[in-house]
């Protein structure tokens, strides 16, 4: 049937017409304003290196910001159990004692757009991104060759080693730490893969948990011009992603609307680097900011009394510690470490600075470890007459001993500092100061570097996530070459290898013996506590770690 063209010229314009209405509809949807609010923070610092990848910021500081730009494929529920939860996998299981199978969740993205697939997961373990040229730890057995392992990136020497960043040595270094054994990720199908480990690790899960196993999109990566390009600005598949990094002073992160967690109830993040308490707390109080970080007790008061803002925050998985540079010809002789242990009052510390509102723990452990914390363990005594006794027995003459330390870096880190100072006074120790600017000044070699200030957390509930992964072979106390020690790095391989309950347990009872008692690496003052001031018509939960955690389901603006 032919149509007359008066009718098709008139169905034609009412064509065209539903095509504009279309267009402008979706064009007014699309641009329609964004009232989600903004939150504004102020913190002591964003990043110690400059850098936002995991793998270079492991701290207290990256700790609390990274997590809301990445994504990895299980993650720990800080905010509520401290166990392993679904991220990018929505489920996972053990095929055997080294080897993990991962089911992806359908219809992740990237902050890019890109869809994560098998290949990015494979990629984030591989050399390129982590190993580069370092062998996995297959121990005597010689397991599983990498290249054996489907899918997976044979050697640096890969091909597609010849673009893209290179990983700097700070970095290997910390991947390696992470993961000794790893020998790769075997691609299964199109939405399954399997991590495989060279050497059995009752850990691995916890591993996968923890900050620096976060997953990446290779595109972006393989893009960027160096590795400090693709720092700046990484992608990955988290709540929100990097808009602005300005070093020392400022990151703005905005909402990753597409985020498989559900849509952030924020449109932007703001942290602003205010490194005084009092100017972090003063800007709150005059509007500055929604949250600000790092508030001691004796800051309370002046929080509390406006009945707009609240203290909340409380304990973390982390411990404070003073870290013993044996290299150090005053400190090789271990009684005089010891006797710096014995001298100091943690509760005197706890009390006066902190309200009694933290505790002094039983060692370098926390309760969530579960079996594997060794109950009845207590951290040395506070002995001046002992102390003094051991000085004696060493010989020491009052020769000083270097303390190098910085400027509130930790909270209450310079009134604790004061403290301890005029404890070993009182014993006989002659301890100097030595005020730091960075950790770069702190770790500089040299007959100045002595004792130091440090803070040790669990990631993982198991030893081996703090007493391993920071004091032992490839942790970073002795990268830095400031102890060692032969039985206890032979331990750490018992530790990470073992799957005997009982012969892992006694392993980690003794690796506190030699590490706190006979030839002490630290010692541990008193566990971490975070406390935030904050808009109390925000609801927002605090993690058990440093994260502050801005998905929708732990923030709610006021309506």
């Amino acid at each position: 049937m032919k149509i007359p063209f008066s009718r098709l010229a008139k169905y034609l314009t009412l064509a065209f017409a539903g095509v504009t209405i279309t267009a402008q509809l979706a064009h007014a949807q699309t641009t329609a304003p964004d009232n989600r609010p903004i939150v504004r923070v102020a913190v002591q610092q964003i990043s110690n290196s400059g850098a936002l990848d995991p793998l270079r910021e492991q701290s207290n500081v990256g700790t609390r910001v990274l997590p809301m730009i990445y994504a990895g494929l299980i993650e720990l529920d800080t905010t509520g159990d401290l166990k392993p939860k679904a991220g990018i996998a929505e489920s996972w299981k053990r095929i055997d004692d080294r080897t993990l199978e991962f089911k992806l969740r359908p219809g992740v993205k990237f902050h890019n757009g890109d869809p994560v697939t098998v290949e990015d997961i494979t990629f984030s373990f591989g050399p390129q991104r982590m190993f580069g040229q370092t062998k996995p730890n297959t121990g005597v057995t010689a397991a599983q060759p990498a290249a054996a392992v489907k899918g997976a990136p044979a050697t640096a020497n890969d091909p597609a080693f010849a673009t893209g960043p290179t990983p700097p040595p700070e970095v290997v270094a910390v991947a390696r730490n992470i993961w000794p054994s790893l020998i790769g990720v075997e691609i299964v199908d199109d939405k399954t893969v399997r991590l495989v480990n060279a050497l059995p690790d009752v850990t691995l899960e916890g591993r996968l948990a923890r900050l620096g196993s976060e997953i990446i999109s290779k595109k972006a990566y393989l893009a960027s011009k160096d590795w400090k390009t693709w720092a700046q600005n990484p992608v990955s598949a988290g709540p929100f992603k990097v808009k602005e990094l300005k070093q020392d002073q400022s990151l703005v992160l905005v909402s990753n609307d597409d985020y498989f967690g559900g849509k952030p109830n924020v449109r932007e993040i703001r942290y602003t680097v205010v490194p005084e308490v009092s100017s972090r707390i003063n800007g709150l109080i005059s509007g500055q900011y929604d949250f600000v970080t790092d508030i001691p007790p004796d800051q309370f008061k002046l929080i509390q009394n406006n009945p707009k803002f609240e203290i909340t925050g409380g304990p973390v998985l982390n411990h404070r510690l003073v870290v013993f540079d044996k290299t150090n010809a005053i400190l090789a002789n271990p009684k005089i470490r010891q006797a710096m242990t014995h001298a100091i009052d943690r509760k005197a510390i706890v009390d006066a600075l902190w309200a009694g509102k933290t505790s002094i723990p039983a060692g370098l452990q926390w309760e969530y470890y579960g079996d594997m914390f060794i109950k009845g363990w207590e951290v040395p005594k506070y002995d001046p007459a002992l102390a003094k006794k051991l000085l004696k027995e060493a010989g020491y003459k009052g020769e000083p001993i270097p303390f190098r330390t910085m400027n509130n870096y930790y909270t209450n880190q310079t009134q604790t500092d004061q403290i301890m100072l005029e404890m070993w006074k009182a014993v006989g120790l002659n301890v100097q100061m030595q005020m730091a600017e960075n950790w770069a000044q702190i770790f500089e070699k040299g007959p100045m570097r002595g004792v130091r200030g440090w803070s040790n957390s669990a990631p993982f509930s198991d030893p081996v996530s703090s007493m391993v992964n920071q004091h032992g072979p490839k942790g970073q106390q002795q990268r830095m070459g400031e102890w060692s020690n032969d039985e206890f790095n032979k331990l750490s391989d018992v530790l990470m290898t073992s799957v005997n309950p009982k012969e892992r347990r006694d392993t980690f009872a003794r690796m506190l013996v030699i590490a706190e008692r006979e030839d002490p690496a630290y010692t541990v003052l008193h566990r971490t506590a975070v406390f935030y001031a904050k808009r109390k018509d925000i609801q927002w939960k605090p993690s058990q770690t440093f994260l502050m955690d801005f998905r929708a389901d732990n923030l709610q603006p006021p309506k």
